[in-house]
């Protein structure tokens, strides 16, 4: 069983227990649900960035950072010129919960990405619940059936979508609701990390997609390589979470590539 595998075991039982607790209504009358979403699309598009992450830890890495708070980090972010925000939800694997996005949502006016593992229709009614403005879709948990209907119902709920492929068959799963493909350098089964895979990826997607580099940029050098190669977004988190302060390591970052 992979850690893909176990995540998601994992993710029906909490989605189980959560409906047992929240109805579907009573997350429509959250104070969140009827608020005009902002767009990564729209803020990929006019200037080409970074969606900054904020990680506590992850099944490959361990701890990476879990003493600072998610306002402090992400307002930061915001203002050294982020397009967009991307916080983890998903608490067992990665130490996250839906407060780190409720915390922060009212005090930044770019877009958040709610980063978690979404198999079921009730996780997006969640989504839309806290305040986030899009969801992610992994290729790898879903088919390209599921893949359609949750990204219709996501624009029915105003959440865009960026969906998430690793291998040239996951391509499949695009279809005309997506808004953004992630490309994720690091392959879920084994970690490994391949740009030149992921370059070639991209390079098979329709000219028109906006497509964002994820995962396992290490380096100025790395991020560069990524944009020469017509990325339009890149999606990264551990590489400034990794430091003790990791707004000044975004702010130091964003002035030599943006």
């Amino acid at each position: 069983m992979t850690i893909l595998d176990k995540i998601t075991q994992r993710k029906k039982e909490e989605i189980a227990f959560s409906k047992t607790k929240v109805s579907i209504d009573k997350l429509k009358n959250s104070a969140f649900f009827e608020r005009e979403n902002f767009s990564l699309k729209e803020s990929i598009k006019n200037k080409r960035g970074i969606i900054a992450e904020f990680k506590r830890q992850s099944p490959s890495k361990g701890i990476i950072n879990d003493k600072i708070s998610p306002l402090e980090v992400v307002s930061a972010y915001e203002k050294s010129g982020a397009s967009g925000i991307s916080i983890l939800t998903d608490k067992d694997f990665f130490g996250g919960s839906f407060e780190d996005i409720l915390n922060v949502r009212n005090h930044i006016n770019i877009p958040i990405l709610r980063k978690d593992f979404m198999i079921d229709e009730y996780q997006f009614y969640e989504a839309k619940s806290i305040g986030a403005d899009v969801v992610l879709l992994i290729a790898a948990c879903l088919s390209p059936n599921q893949v359609q209907e949750f990204a219709e119902l996501s624009h029915e709920l105003g959440l865009e979508v960026l969906l998430e492929i690793h291998t040239e068959e996951e391509l499949k799963h695009f279809n005309s609701k997506i808004d953004l493909v992630g490309i994720n350098n690091r392959n879920l089964k084994d970690f490994k990390v391949d740009l030149q895979h992921s370059v070639n990826l991209k390079n098979l997607l329709p000219k028109n997609v906006l497509s964002v580099a994820e995962s396992g940029i290490y380096s100025i050098e790395d991020f560069n390589y990524l944009k020469e190669k017509g990325f339009d977004g890149f999606l990264m988190g551990e590489y400034f979470m990794k430091n003790e302060n990791p707004a000044k390591a975004f702010e130091e970052f964003t002035k030599v590539v943006l």
